[in-house]
């Protein structure tokens, strides 16, 4: 019988290997992309009904490959006069608070109802969006980039 020839195995790693990096403040700032999806322009007859309420969709788009672990806030007020006087003031009825996990590149779809006492143009873009990755060790999440500002007409009719 012959014995089976030994071989050596070679363990090599190139210089340049990667190493995987922290994700920087920026990145951890744009894991979620959030719009608002709403009419334009609502008409309501205040006279019938003091209460005008408008449905409101948040689309939210994991824009990773990874898990993150999002949190809605909306009972962020604006709090400079000059944004009250221009754009009134409206409550959001339901829910303030959500926490949901997104996996990555998720799109999750959340419905909303805003709620408005006057005629006026108001700014719907007062939902805060925290994110985090899911195996990232933080007390805290990452505030996400607010889009622009989602004006809304309500008219009385």
């Amino acid at each position: 019988q012959e014995l089976p020839e030994t071989v050596l195995l070679k363990f090599f790693r190139p210089e340049n290997t990667p190493v995987p990096a922290r994700p920087t403040p920026e990145q951890l700032s744009n894991l979620i992309k959030t719009s608002l999806h709403y009419p334009e322009s609502f008409n309501h007859s205040f006279h019938q009904k003091s209460l005008c309420l408008v449905p409101v969709t948040l689309l939210l788009s994991n824009c990773s490959q990874a898990v993150v672990d999002v949190m809605i806030d909306l009972r962020h007020k604006p709090t400079s006069s000059e944004a009250l006087e221009i754009h009134g003031s409206f409550t959001w009825l339901g829910q303030t608070q959500y926490k949901l996990q997104l996996k990555g590149q998720e799109v999750y779809s959340l419905q909303l109802k805003a709620c408005f006492v006057h005629t006026g143009v108001y700014n719907l873009g007062t939902p805060r969006v925290f994110a985090k990755l899911v195996d990232q060790v933080s007390l805290f999440e990452t505030s996400q980039q607010n889009s622009m500002p989602a004006l809304i007409i309500i008219n009385n009719i």
